[in-house]
């Protein structure tokens, strides 16, 4: 390589770091950009909140979006979250607030192979962001007219990493559409929803990388900068060393049991 391709690579390389606890892109913060869906879950929740008394809270992370509704949640409020590394983060965070938070998750592959770790009809209100579910398991942990309302990462975001990286991992029946179908077909009224596609922006390559870092399910199983040099260098002509474009969608929905 041309040394000046040398220097590029190493400051791609500085970017590689173990995935963090928690779930927090603060630091890309001035490097990275994203449109905003136009609905506000933030208010969707507190007003869900509002008259629950059960609640759980699906894919916590480490804990921080469901922490800042402290002032709203009921007491019997618990947690759950299926990234190990994120568990002790969101124990640490919960903790001060009471709330329990357990080991799960529903393989995207097959949901419905792993029960919940709760007894049926006990929970009035589940929150659930960007985490993996089984609806059946989800209706039978539910009480009667108790409430499921989820924001989803579409499962064909950042479809250009595909082309970009020769490999993509993609969920194509995760849209609003059929997740939907799935939940009626289990005993829910799926009462609003909307779906909204739009872009995160990176200011360079180097930004892409560290948000990999991030998201290591969006990239092959062994990406390394070195091992995919070739692959970025050629990202970074295509780009003229400026911003680079990803595909950003999602969608959200709340859900009745019957």
């Amino acid at each position: 390589m041309r040394k000046t391709e040398e220097q590029l690579v190493a400051s791609w390389r500085a970017e590689e770091r173990p995935q963090p606890e928690g779930w927090d892109f603060s630091d890309l913060a001035d490097r990275m950009t994203e449109s905003q869906v136009p609905w506000n879950l933030t208010a969707i929740y507190r007003a869900s909140l509002a008259d629950a008394t059960s609640v759980l809270d699906m894919g916590t992370g480490g804990g921080e979006f469901l922490r800042s509704f402290g002032d709203a949640l009921p007491p019997d409020t618990t947690a759950t979250e299926g990234w190990s590394p994120n568990l002790a983060a969101a124990r640490e965070a919960l903790g001060p607030l009471a709330i329990e938070v357990l080991e799960y998750t529903a393989p995207d592959e097959d949901v419905d192979s792993v029960d919940m770790p709760f007894s049926s009809n006990r929970f009035d209100l589940v929150l659930n962001r960007h985490e993996s579910f089984s609806p059946r398991e989800l209706a039978r942990v539910l009480a009667e007219r108790g409430q499921f309302i989820t924001q989803q990462v579409g499962g064909d975001e950042a479809h250009e990493l595909e082309a970009w990286l020769g490999h993509h991992r993609e969920l194509p029946h995760v849209n609003l559409a059929t997740m939907r179908r799935e939940l009626e077909t289990a005993g829910f009224q799926v009462v609003e929803g909307a779906e909204h596609e739009g872009a995160y922006e990176f200011r360079d390559v180097a930004a892409l990388v560290a948000y990999l870092q991030l998201v290591p399910w969006e990239t092959p199983d062994d990406f390394t900068v070195d091992r995919y040099a070739d692959q970025l260098l050629a990202l970074h002509r295509e780009t003229a060393g400026g911003p680079v474009r990803l595909t950003r969608k999602r969608f959200w929905l709340r859900a009745v049991r019957q």
